[in-house]
């Protein structure tokens, strides 16, 4: 025989880099995979479920803050910031019940071309629904629509750091 493990040394040596890469990527974003997780706490940022007089909000390792411990009374609308991207501005409102985040409204849009128009109704109810799902503004980008994606995110997060 000729040394014939030598191949799969390689390449076991190469899927424990990629694995390591991968893990790291993720704990630097500070997501989690869902199997992996097993604690109580959510893996993304979100609203606190008994929040006390002494927590504070902390932004995530992602960068997003969660959403504030002192509930306002009663549903409250906050409008995001006007997010400018390369085919135009993206704003949202945000509707708080309490800490949970009950409805995300699209103020304003890309229309500089029927394609971002196009573009646009297709990504933002799924944006809005990755929002209602997160409870941050913390969402994946819609393939094809990246700009849009990230301005609709910024927004989002804008309007929670205002409540």
């Amino acid at each position: 025989m000729k040394k014939k493990w030598r191949g799969t040394v390689l390449f076991v040596a190469i899927l424990m880099v990629l694995g390591l890469t991968v893990g790291l990527k993720l704990y630097r974003s500070g997501l989690s995979l869902p199997a992996a997780t097993t604690s109580t706490q959510p893996a993304s940022p979100g609203p606190q479920s008994a929040p006390t007089a002494t927590s504070t909000p902390t932004p995530s390792a992602a960068g997003h803050a969660p959403v504030q411990a002192t509930p306002p009374a009663g549903p409250v609308t906050v409008s995001g910031n006007v997010e400018q991207t390369p085919y135009g501005p993206v704003q949202v409102s945000v509707t708080f019940a309490g800490t949970s985040i009950t409805g995300v409204k699209e103020l304003q849009a890309p229309t500089d071309r029927e394609r971002s128009v196009e573009i646009n109704r297709y990504a933002e109810p799924i944006l809005r629904s990755e929002v209602l799902k997160s409870q941050s503004g913390h969402v994946d980008t819609v393939s094809g629509a990246t700009y849009t994606s990230e301005g609709y995110a910024r927004s989002v997060q804008s309007a929670i750091d205002r409540l």
